[in-house]
């Protein structure tokens, strides 16, 4: 598609379905299969509507500033701490992720690396393919009656805590918010009983600012001797020297490994890591939620919201801007307004549409935070007066119409 179509951008090798969403739903869709960072994205933003991107492309006030024409960011996985919200806010752009389409692929990777570290099958394989024959037990358990600590009890670790029990193990959380225990799963009320009591200790934070650093020197010396301990997370949040020096003492008996505080931006590139090479740890290249199946779910979800936004104005799930989503009237002309929710913006707006003749077909208003957003379809068409009187409002972040 070319021409007067508006543009999408989608990095580091989004799923194809992501596209054909785009595409039907009116968008000249651009795919690259590697991240970009700063300085090419700069290059590459002006003119475009509609950017995705996943975990490794960094969108940067700078970034933000060069994008003249942006007016939806899509995060295709679960999350957005790659991306300054507080910029994007502050311009208008909606952010959306998706939070819930690859739980079940990252839950199925922990309790693979659960039962293979906990049985050694990392370092039997090792032998193996190195021509040693070990038939031996030793080091070598079952999961089944052995105590699960999760760190976090969001979408991932409380299907994860769900399911290790139907293995036979005993489930005890710690989140910093309350949640509900689903099955015979325990809370706790500190980090430091989950891990004076947990054989398997396993991550799932989310990536804000004051989880960096969560797990040091000190909590991997509270765990139990054997232990085995996973991050599926956030690659900040774990002092990788620490965990090694506990790996080559013995102090703990293997652990897994799925994010890094540096990642290679593109596939081939050299992989640099303190953990590389230690006996009965499992390394993978930040893929637990790299499954075609979620890959695909992760397109179709973002991607509609991404073209629901730039068609109707909907912002349901969004990150970052307030919820809503209004029906379109038939012939109706559809005003995006974003304001700063101060008292009298909606009076103020409709006051205006009012001098000028202009009918109020639909309009919805919600709020969130220091953010109001009102979306109005009024008839008949709103004349450029109209939408220059708007848009200069004190309050008006943002104003964008849609035919």
């Amino acid at each position: 598609m070319t021409g007067n179509a508006p543009r999408a951008l989608l990095l580091e090798n989004i799923h194809d379905d992501a596209a054909f969403t785009l595409r039907d739903g009116g968008f000249d869709v651009e795919r690259r299969t590697a991240a970009l960072d700063e300085a090419e994205l700069v290059a590459a933003v002006p003119g475009v509507e509609v950017l995705g991107i996943r975990s490794t492309t960094s969108v940067t006030p700078r970034v933000l500033e060069a994008a003249d024409s942006l007016r939806a960011i899509g995060a295709f996985c679960i999350g957005t701490n790659q991306i300054d919200l507080a910029a994007a806010t502050g311009r208008g752009v909606a952010v959306f992720n998706a939070p819930f389409s690859n739980t079940r692929s990252v839950v199925e990777l922990a309790l693979a690396e659960i039962i293979a570290l906990t049985r050694r099958v990392t370092d039997k394989n090792a032998d193996m393919h190195a021509g040693v024959w070990d038939k031996s037990a030793v080091g070598s358990h079952e999961v089944r009656g052995r105590r699960l600590g999760i760190v976090g009890y969001g979408n991932i670790g409380s299907q994860l805590s769900v399911l290790a029990e139907a293995l036979g193990m005993s489930v005890l959380f710690y989140d910093t918010v309350d949640k509900l225990a689903l099955g015979n799963a325990r809370r706790v009320g500190a980090l430091e009983e989950l891990l004076a009591e947990a054989d398997v200790v396993t991550l799932h934070v989310d990536g804000r600012a004051g989880n960096s650093g969560l797990f040091g020197e000190e909590q991997f010396a509270r765990m139990r001797r054997g232990g085995i301990f996973l991050n599926l997370s956030r690659g900040f949040v774990v002092d990788h020297g620490a965990l090694r020096r506990h790996v080559e003492s013995g102090h703990l008996a293997g652990a897994a490994v799925d994010v890094f505080p540096q990642e290679p931006k593109r596939p081939g590139e050299p992989f640099v890591s303190e953990l590389r090479g230690l006996r009965n740890v499992i390394l993978t290249p930040h893929v637990g939620g790299s499954t075609e199946e979620a890959q695909q779910d992760i397109g179709n979800f973002v991607a509609g919201k991404l073209r629901d936004h730039a068609r109707d104005g909907a912002t349901s799930l969004s990150v970052n801007l307030p919820e809503v989503a209004l029906a379109r009237k038939p012939g109706a002309h559809r005003l995006l307004h974003l304001h700063a929710n101060t008292p009298g913006v909606l009076a103020t707006l409709n006051g205006l549409l009012a001098d000028h003749a202009l009918n109020v077909e639909g309009q919805l208003l919600a709020t969130r935070g220091q953010l109001g957003y009102v979306v109005t379809d009024v008839a008949p068409f709103a004349a450029p007066d109209v939408v220059d009187a708007l848009a200069a409002l004190p309050e008006t972040v943002r104003l964008d119409v849609l035919r």
